[in-house]
C-alpha cells in the first residue's frame, strides 16, 4: 500500500501537468478551426471575428495556447471554465437534458477540466511554476 501512496504522491503533479497540457493542445485546435480553417471543417471559415463564433475562437485559440505552456493557468483556465458553462447553456441544453443526447458533454467536459485547473493551478512543468521558483 505505501508503495501505491508513494508511486500516487511522486505522478500526481506530473499527471496535472500532463492533463494540463493535452487539455490544452486540444482546445487550440476548436480555436484554429474558427478562426483558420485548421483543421478544415464545413464551418464557414473565416467566422466574424466580433461575432459569437469569432470571440469563442480567439478565447479557444490563444487561451488554449496559454492552458498548453502552463502561462497564466489559473486564470486562463477560469476564464475558458465560464466559456464553456455559457456554450453548454446556450447551444447544447436548449436541445435537450442529458448532455449525450444534446452533444454537450465536451463541453461539460471541458468547463470541468477548466475548474479543476483554475483550482490547482498548471503544475511542476509550466511556466507559471518555473516563474514562481525564480522568484
Amino acid at each position: 500500500m505505501s508503495d501505491l501512496n508513494s508511486f500516487g504522491s511522486k505522478w500526481a503533479p506530473r499527471l496535472l501537468s500532463i492533463l494540463r497540457i493535452i487539455t490544452g493542445f486540444l482546445f487550440i485546435q476548436h480555436g484554429s478551426q474558427k478562426l483558420f480553417g485548421i483543421p478544415a471543417d464545413t464551418m464557414k471559415v473565416p467566422v466574424e471575428l466580433f461575432s459569437l463564433l469569432g470571440v469563442a475562437g480567439v478565447l479557444e485559440f490563444f487561451f488554449g495556447l496559454l492552458i498548453l505552456l502552463g502561462l497564466f493557468t489559473r486564470i486562463a483556465a477560469f476564464i475558458l471554465s465560464g466559456q464553456m458553462a455559457v456554450a453548454y447553456f446556450m447551444a447544447h441544453a436548449t436541445q435537450g437534458f442529458w448532455p449525450i443526447l444534446n452533444q454537450g458533454e465536451l463541453a461539460v467536459l471541458y468547463c470541468y477540466v477548466y475548474l479543476y485547473l483554475a483550482a490547482a493551478g498548471g503544475g511542476p512543468w509550466s511556466i507559471d511554476h518555473f516563474r514562481r521558483k525564480r522568484t
